[in-house]
């Protein structure tokens, strides 16, 4: 009865919760294609196109504020790029002393403690960990090209080509941030499968604030003046 319990919990809540991630970032590619201002990534991505086309029509002083910038996301994406190698090779020490200490995790709660439900629970994490840390850098190296094409003459470059470089860039390092921010959920799964659910429930929470902010404010408006 006990097994048969344990079992369950793996074989629903798990993909329960990957189903919910999934389905949440679907949704929300589908509204950035067909509604970009109603996304937070759409408005963003617009506001970069328009501060783009101010630096190609701007002087050499924005030209050097644009590197600036340039050069603090390049912080921040080897930033995520870092923690991601880092929570990696962390992850593979603390599997193997989860392992040998699996017998101190018997209980119902903390799920099927085999060898092959910790190699999948490991590989799982491992594999967005690892895609997470290839997106930042393909990233860096868009970035990179965007910056050096930026204090080039627009003769000596295709039309669009810096801003297309820097888009694709962009977007890398979104998606790259956005499987860190999944892989933690995959990382509790070694407590069991109850905190991945709970884990899950909250990570979609926080990103639908963030990703849907303006509708977000214009219902809380909206409350308000209903109210008053």
């Amino acid at each position: 009865m006990k097994m048969g319990v344990t079992v369950y919990l793996d074989t629903i809540l798990v993909p329960l919760s990957v189903f919910l991630t999934v389905g949440y970032h679907a949704y929300l590619w589908h509204n950035f294609k067909n509604k970009p201002p109603l996304t937070t990534i759409g408005a963003n991505t617009a506001r970069r196109r328009m501060w783009f086309l101010g630096i190609e029509e701007g002087d050499d002083k924005k030209t050097m504020l644009a590197v600036q910038s340039m050069r603090n996301t390049q912080m921040m994406t080897i930033l995520a790029a870092s923690v991601a190698v880092i929570l990696n090779l962390s992850l593979a020490a603390m599997t193997n002393n989860i392992y040998n200490a699996s017998h101190l995790l018997s209980n119902t709660f903390f799920g099927l403690q085999s060898s092959r439900s910790l190699a999948l629970k490991y590989g799982s994490a491992s594999l967005f960990l690892l895609t997470s840390f290839l997106c930042n850098s393909m990233a860096l190296g868009f970035f990179n090209e965007a910056n050096f094409l930026i204090n080039v003459r627009a003769e000596f470059s295709p039309p669009g080509y810096v801003q297309a470089m820097m888009e694709r860039g962009f977007m890398l390092a979104l998606v790259g941030i956005r499987l860190l921010y999944i892989t933690f959920p995959l990382l509790l799964w070694m407590l069991g499968p109850v905190p991945v659910a709970l884990s899950s429930v909250a990570l979609v929470r926080v990103l639908y604030e963030l990703d849907f902010a303006g509708n977000t404010i214009k219902e809380k408006l909206s409350t308000n003046c209903s109210i008053s």
